[in-house]
């Protein structure tokens, strides 16, 4: 298991893609790379991701329709929108289907480390939040039922993070 932050990185832009890809890997990120909305769907439904940076206009399945998809399967995978087609109106939008953030291409470097860093901070606090309230249903769960009951309950728990 590796200790880098696993992001995906969406863009139909080939050199654009294996460009950023080589800049992030280059400071310690685990890189996966999607070329369009469906293999980036398929590639979180193979692995899991901490982050996704997600291109907003590509043929096919758009950058919108691929982040509600995400959001809906992965609960704790945070989504920031880079694109050259950026306005206010999609903007708004893309934050309100869930995106973390939304940057302008060109961007800078370090503005994007931040944000993914920030991103990462985020999803973390998000997940260890979620684990210290199944911690305590299994406190209350172990206190006052039955081992039957406590199986069935942990199994609904597992049930629920999937």
């Amino acid at each position: 298991m590796s200790d880098k932050i696993r992001l995906l990185i969406v863009d139909d832009e080939v050199e654009f893609l294996d460009s950023i890809a080589q800049r992030l890997e280059m400071r310690g990120f685990d890189i996966t790379k999607a070329i369009n909305g469906e293999e980036a769907v398929e590639a979180t439904r193979e692995k899991k991701f901490d982050l996704a940076l997600l291109d907003l206009k590509m043929p096919g399945m758009d950058g919108k329709q691929v982040l509600e998809i995400l959001k809906k399967e992965h609960k704790y995978l945070e989504v920031i929108i880079l694109t050259g087609h950026g306005s206010l109106e999609s903007a708004v939008e893309c934050t309100k289907l869930g995106a973390f953030s939304y940057l302008p291409k060109p961007y800078e470097l370090e503005e994007l480390l931040e944000i993914l860093k920030q991103a990462y901070e985020v999803r973390m606090k998000k997940k260890f939040e979620n684990d210290q309230l199944r911690m305590e249903k299994i406190t209350s769960l172990a206190t006052g039922s039955s081992p039957l009951a406590i199986l069935r309950a942990l199994r609904e728990m597992d049930d629920d993070e999937r």
